[in-house]
């Protein structure tokens, strides 16, 4: 297991160590950061409430902006609001957009 460098420690009043923050792309790697299987009540009821597409609200959920899911998925912003639109996207299209969320393409509800 690789330890994580990449790390800014913030110091409590008392001196000793309160919070750790690090790169999002690093966290949702962590175990348990987005447990395996499992979709957030906040993203169902995104989904339902709002009606909004499953990728949308995973997205939001994980307070991503559209920019910056494209750049993970290696596409164009105007490319990636496409998909975010489409009523059926491709399966690889999606396990893409599944991969750069760090959730399984079940998670997505497709």
């Amino acid at each position: 297991m690789n330890a994580l460098t990449n790390y800014q420690t913030i110091l409590g009043s008392d001196g000793k160590p309160a919070f750790v923050v690090l790169p999002y792309a690093d966290f949702i790697k962590l175990p348990g950061a987005v447990a395996s299987g499992t979709i957030p009540n906040a993203v169902v009821g995104r989904r339902i409430m709002d009606e909004v597409s499953m990728l949308q609200a995973w997205r939001e959920h994980l307070m991503l902006t559209q920019t910056e899911m494209a750049e993970r998925m290696g596409i164009s912003q105007a490319g990636y609001a496409q998909i975010e639109a489409a009523k059926r996207p491709r399966k690889a299209t999606l396990q893409k957009a599944a991969d750069a969320l760090g959730i399984s393409l079940e998670q997505l509800g497709y």
